[in-house]
């Protein structure tokens, strides 16, 4: 029987049909479809704003050091008639994935909730509420990077030339940086949430710990669109102190289990499984 909320019933054993997952499904990607849509309508509307705000690392930081150089460095837009337009819709979407990143990233975590028992469901909130601050954090350390990123790739221009900066490419820059680093502040939810769900062990972090460090260095190093050696830091260095926290907390996690353990031993042991002991004549 369907619950007066809509949403179905779990089968008595606990599990949920696949018709009632795939509508489950459903209807979560609409919320955040709709979320998104509704804040890329809310960036078209913000659009001169956050234009002038994605522009300022550029121009107060990036543009003094190029004409010191000698360099012409100018934005512009190229493409063709709807270039402007595709510029500004690319932009408000942007604007909309971030503004709309608690509620999307909600619906991820609440079509997994039914999945977890009752006790995991508290945590599994919990990290749904930490991931979005986490991943607004990770696109302003994108965005306060820029400058460096962007000074390394045009120093490599031959000097007493013309600089002329796409404003496309420039978004495009932009937007992989700030959504790299944002992307990467989730790795230690994903990394708590596997160890509450009894996949991988504080024991088995901490003897993985040394080639996980290389590979988030790898990752940095691949993911930053810059080839500076600064900005690939500035989103190492944070994944790392991340992974070493989530680690941490998965270590106090493993330790409250094995003391919950022998109790719930006992519990099991005191009850009777068998019905009541008989009366003796």
């Amino acid at each position: 029987m369907a619950l007066r909320s809509g949403k179905p019933a779990p089968a008595p054993g606990g599990a949920m049909p696949l018709m009632d997952h795939l509508r489950e499904l459903r209807n979560r990607l609409t919320i955040g479809v709709a979320a998104i849509l509704l804040g890329t309508v809310v960036g078209w509307i913000i659009y001169p704003e956050a234009f002038d705000f994605i522009k300022q690392p550029y121009v107060d930081g990036i543009k003094p050091l190029l004409d010191r150089r000698g360099f012409n460095a100018e934005l512009v837009l190229n493409g063709g008639v709807g270039s402007a337009f595709s510029f500004r819709l690319k932009l408000s979407l942007a604007i909309g994935l971030v503004i709309s990143s608690p509620i999307w990233m909600w619906q991820i975590w609440a079509f997994i909730l039914p999945a977890l028992h009752r006790n995991e469901k508290r945590w599994a909130l919990l990290l749904a509420l930490t991931g979005a601050p986490l991943f607004i954090g990770g696109v302003v350390i994108g965005y306060l990077v820029l400058p460096k990123g962007i000074e390394v790739l045009i120093s490599f221009a031959p000097d007493s030339v013309n600089v002329l900066l796409s404003l496309g490419d420039y978004l495009n820059f932009v937007i992989r940086t700030v959504l790299v680093f944002g992307v990467a502040a989730q790795i230690p939810l994903v990394v708590v949430m596997l160890n509450r769900l009894g996949l991988v062990s504080a024991k088995q972090l901490a003897g993985a710990r040394p080639w996980t460090v290389i590979g988030i260095f790898v990752f940095a190093a691949i993911a930053t669109p810059s080839t500076d050696p600064l900005t690939m830091l500035f989103l190492a260095v944070p994944m790392t102190v991340l992974y070493l926290i989530s680690e941490l907390i998965a270590k106090l996690t493993d330790r409250r289990r094995g003391k919950a353990a022998p109790t719930d031993l006992a519990d099991d042991q005191a009850s009777p499984v068998d019905g009541p002991a008989p009366i003796d004549d």
